[in-house]
């Protein structure tokens, strides 16, 4: 290794025209070495396959997961509680606890009026389900039991299967239903953990999740009018439900009650302002936040009491709710195949909904989710509540930031919410039959100030990629204007057409040497890379294969120049369009191209054989074709082919580019019998 400090003339001039004064200071450092072929370089570095059996993996498997291992690994509890500490963990979580509980409670009641079901449904989420997670679980800062959106999507299924039709009354009830579908999608979940299927909630990008949530937070906002505007409206088909909801409440506006009306306003001021205004004041000075929501239906409940406001003003009020605890039932499984589509489209958003709220508070407090074992504690909850009038669980976006802000450690927090949410269940819960569901109205509409505000998402989507904010309007506005399960069917059309797009659009560009250093950067980025003469340089990024084969010979020939278009390039409108043809000088200029698949990910038979037709092509041209920067499953997939094909690939394939440069710059003077030495 030789180190020298002085700079080059290209690099004085490049330095008085703005390049960044400090590479005046900089060591240059030459690396000399022999040029290497691929070849060489795996017998000198001993290169080998290594290959593994069936049975060798399977006795890894079991001698690594002994029986304690197992159990440790399904039941999470073994490994936190034995290290709990009182001293460090109790009081953050007792606060935490009881502070998520008082949010259960009015978003419980609230969010079951989306699902079509009684209030006390909520509870019961917030309840039989958590006693089964916190054993399974690996993320003790997720609030578990209601969601707005997974709620509504719930009440779709009670709309077609549990509503009365004129007057005909429904063979099941909403709670049948319920409790069915969320059997159905327990059942899911642990078949996807059965298959290790943990990793496919990344099917679900952030685009389109962003765009379902969105809409799907107007679709409950719609759904809330009737009981704001205290009016009834008909029974309104499935699709495009917003759209005949606005439609009606528009027509019945003149029927409004304006009692309910005035009390949704006025729990819609008092809860926004405390959110805006007295939320964040008190966030400075206390852990505790104002339990506004919990206030908002005591004080609507005590008002409806006492002011009769049913019988005056015949504002609806939430009705009958059973003290005690549900005797276990067996959903009808008779509906089972009726659900089945509902079902799996539930499993997708809840576990992925649940899983993201998962890792941000994993990555804040730097501690591992195992995606696969969520799936177990879910789907083993979800089968638990389903026996006791539950439906699908699902993490609450607010609920789990305040869970988590108020000073959650452990997953204690959870049992100590469940345990207050007892005794609303044993004692408590008949207080609340007198409250006004304009009331649990509004809680629902001023709720959802988040999810509206992603509205924003697009703006940021933009920028970063038009492709992916293609995804989440395309997401949104199927979504809010149709359905969430058809929204959410879109939204992963749109996501599996971008990934195929970007595959069939994958980056490709012409290499040029930078200074006289090893570094090829792309000619058009970088002014200072020069392409050498008689070679062309072709790098490119992404797999080739059946889908991108195509492409690929496209691309190569028309950067590198062997086809150019039939027209002046002032005479072509849109040079995409241009139809080519072969540039017949182009073998007098070019005598070499190289191909760099440093990004090549992947190849497959079809694409080898495009390299071979490639090779060919150049080579009746006396052009050479050479491959650099291959990495091993790329190459012993060339070795394969070639071991079974009659019509080989005959590339010589070199470790770098730099390589492939100087063994043909030294070929072609070994041809005019020139006397060299070979430096890289």
């Amino acid at each position: 290794m030789r180190d020298t400090e002085k700079g080059t003339d290209w690099e004085k001039e490049k330095l008085t025209n703005g390049w960044p004064q400090q590479t005046q200071n900089q060591q240059q450092f030459n690396v000399v070495r022999r040029v290497y072929q691929q070849q060489t370089l795996n017998k000198d570095a001993e290169y080998h396959v290594s290959k593994k059996t069936l049975g060798k993996r399977c006795k890894k498997v079991v001698q690594g997961c002994g029986f304690g291992d197992c159990l440790k690994n399904s039941l999470p509890i073994i490994k936190w509680l034995p290290k709990y500490s009182l001293q460090i963990y109790l009081i953050g979580d007792l606060i935490a606890g009881a502070t998520t509980a008082v949010m259960h409670i009015p978003q419980g009641m609230a969010y079951s009026l989306l699902a079509e079901a009684p209030p006390i449904m909520g509870l019961y989420m917030a309840f039989f389900p958590i006693l089964v997670y916190v054993l399974l679980g690996t993320s003790p800062h997720v609030s578990l039991g209601t969601f707005a959106v997974a709620c509504l999507m719930a009440g779709k299924v009670v709309h077609e299967h549990a509503t009365e039709t004129d007057g005909i009354p429904a063979p099941y009830t909403p709670l049948q239903v319920l409790s069915l579908l969320c059997l159905m999608v327990g059942v899911f979940q642990l078949i996807m953990w059965m298959l290790r299927l943990g990793a496919v909630s990344t099917l679900l990008s952030e685009p389109l999740v962003s765009g379902f949530t969105t809409g799907a937070s107007f679709q409950v906002c719609a759904s809330q009018l009737k009981d704001l505007f205290g009016i009834k409206l008909p029974r309104l088909p499935t699709n495009f439900k917003v759209i005949f909801t606005l439609i009606e409440v528009c027509k019945n506006l003149v029927n409004t009650n304006w009692a309910a009306f005035l009390i949704s306003f006025i729990t819609c001021f008092v809860i926004a302002i405390n959110n805006e205004h007295l939320k964040p004041w008190v966030s400075k000075r206390s852990r505790i936040p104002v339990p506004v929501e919990l206030i908002a239906i005591v004080s609507g409940t005590l008002a409806s009491r006492y002011l009769l406001l049913n019988e005056n003003y015949n504002i609806s009020l939430v009705g009958d709710i059973p003290t005690g605890l549900p005797v276990p039932a067996v959903p009808p499984l008779e509906l089972f195949p009726e659900l089945l589509v509902d079902a799996f489209t539930q499993t997708m958003v809840t576990y992925t909904v649940t899983l993201s709220m998962g890792f941000i508070f994993a990555s804040k407090e730097k501690y591992e989710i195992d995606a696969n074992q969520e799936l177990l504690a879910m789907g083993s909850s979800n089968i638990f509540g389903s026996f006791f009038c539950c439906a699908p669980i699902c993490a609450s976006l607010s609920r789990s930031y305040i869970q988590y802000t108020a000073g959650s450690k452990t997953a204690v927090t959870s049992l100590v919410s469940a345990s207050l949410i007892l005794c609303v269940l044993l004692w408590i819960g008949p207080f609340f039959e007198k409250l006004p569901r304009c009331v649990l109205a509004a809680i629902v509409v001023v709720s959802l100030k988040g999810l509206f505000m992603q509205v924003k998402d697009l703006r940021k989507f933009w920028k970063l990629s038009k492709l992916d904010a293609l995804v989440w309007i395309v997401t949104f506005l199927v979504t809010l204007l149709v359905n969430v399960d058809i929204g959410l069917g879109a939204g992963l059309l749109a996501s599996v057409g971008t990934l195929f797009f970007r595959a069939q659009t994958p980056y490709t560009c012409l290499l040029g040497r930078v200074m006289e250093t090893d570094l090829y950067l792309d000619i058009k980025r970088y002014r200072g890379a020069q392409e050498l003469p008689g070679i062309k340089i072709f790098h490119y990024c992404g797999g080739l294969n059946f889908a991108t084969k195509n492409q690929f010979r496209s691309s190569l020939y028309r950067k590198t120049g062997y086809l150019r278009p039939s027209e002046e390039p002032e005479e072509i409108e849109d040079i995409k369009q241009a139809s080519y043809e072969r540039d017949l000088t182009f073998s007098n200029r070019i005598q070499c191209v190289i191909v760099d698949a440093t990004a090549l990910s992947y190849v497959d038979a079809p694409g080898i054989k495009t390299l071979v037709a490639a090779q060919q092509e150049l080579a009746s041209c006396n052009i050479s074709l050479l491959l650099a920067g291959a990495n091993s499953p790329v190459l012993e997939m060339i070795d394969r082919f070639n071991s079974l094909e009659s019509e080989k690939l005959k590339l010589l394939t070199f470790p770098t580019v730099h390589d492939a440069v100087v063994y043909y710059n030294a070929t072609k003077l070994k041809k005019n019998d020139i006397p060299i030495t070979i430096t890289s």
